[in-house]
């Protein structure tokens, strides 16, 4: 299983909009927030392997209209191990 952060750059107005319709269309996000600083909302997103990660990151998050620009951070060592 793979686990990443996407940071979200997000059109102004539209953060709860994008969030919402995240959560609706893609089950691999476990969650989603607004944030303060650089970047508009984190998304934490869990797949099988790296193909699936793209393709809901690319096909599903990156389309939803709102949505401007992702930096991708996978996760590749955790205390929690």
């Amino acid at each position: 299983m793979i686990e990443a952060f996407v940071l979200l750059t997000l059109e102004a107005d539209k953060v709860e909009k994008v969030l919402k319709e995240i959560k609706k269309k893609v089950p691999e996000v476990k969650e989603a927030k607004g944030v303060t600083g650089p970047y508009d909302a984190i998304v934490r997103i869990e797949a099988p392997d790296l193909k699936e990660l793209t393709r809901r990151i690319v096909s599903d998050i990156y389309r939803i209209d709102g949505v401007i620009d992702t930096t991708t951070a996978i996760v590749i060592e955790s205390a929690d191990d």
